[in-house]
C-alpha cells in the first residue's frame, strides 16, 4: 500500500518521471508540472491499486485534480492527471457516483480514516 508521506519524499524534479501517456494528458487537459507537484502535496489518497504493473499505484484527489501515481525503482511514477468530472465525481473528487468503482479505506496525511 502506498502512503501519501512517501509520494512526496520522491516528490521532486529529480525523482518524478513523467510517462508519455502524461505528457499527452497534460497538454490535452491544461495541466502543468506545479499542479501536479501542488496536489500531491495538498491531497490525499483515496484509492489503492495494489494489482497494478509493474507497481502498485494509487489515485490522489486535491479536489482540482486527480493524480494517478506509483512509486518503483526510486522513481515517483506520475501515470495520469485529470480533472474530475462532475459526471463521474461528487463534490469534492473524493467518491465516484454510482459505485463503479469500490472505495477502499483511506489513510489520510493526517492518519485519520477518510472512509
Amino acid at each position: 500500500m502506498l502512503h501519501i508521506d512517501d509520494i512526496r519524499v520522491f516528490c521532486s524534479d529529480d525523482n518524478i518521471f513523467l510517462t508519455e501517456h502524461l505528457l499527452t494528458r497534460m497538454r490535452q487537459r491544461n495541466i502543468k508540472l506545479k499542479d501536479i507537484k501542488h496536489a500531491i502535496a495538498e491531497g490525499e489518497i483515496i484509492e489503492q491499486y495494489p494489482d497494478d504493473y509493474p507497481f502498485p499505484s494509487c489515485l490522489i484527489n486535491s479536489n482540482e485534480i486527480h493524480i494517478v501515481c506509483s512509486i518503483g525503482e526510486e522513481l515517483l511514477y506520475i501515470i495520469t492527471a485529470y480533472r474530475p468530472s462532475p459526471e463521474q465525481w461528487e463534490a469534492g473528487g473524493r467518491k465516484r457516483k454510482g459505485g463503479g468503482h469500490e472505495m477502499r479505506n483511506m489513510q489520510s496525511r493526517n492518519g485519520r480514516n477518510n472512509s
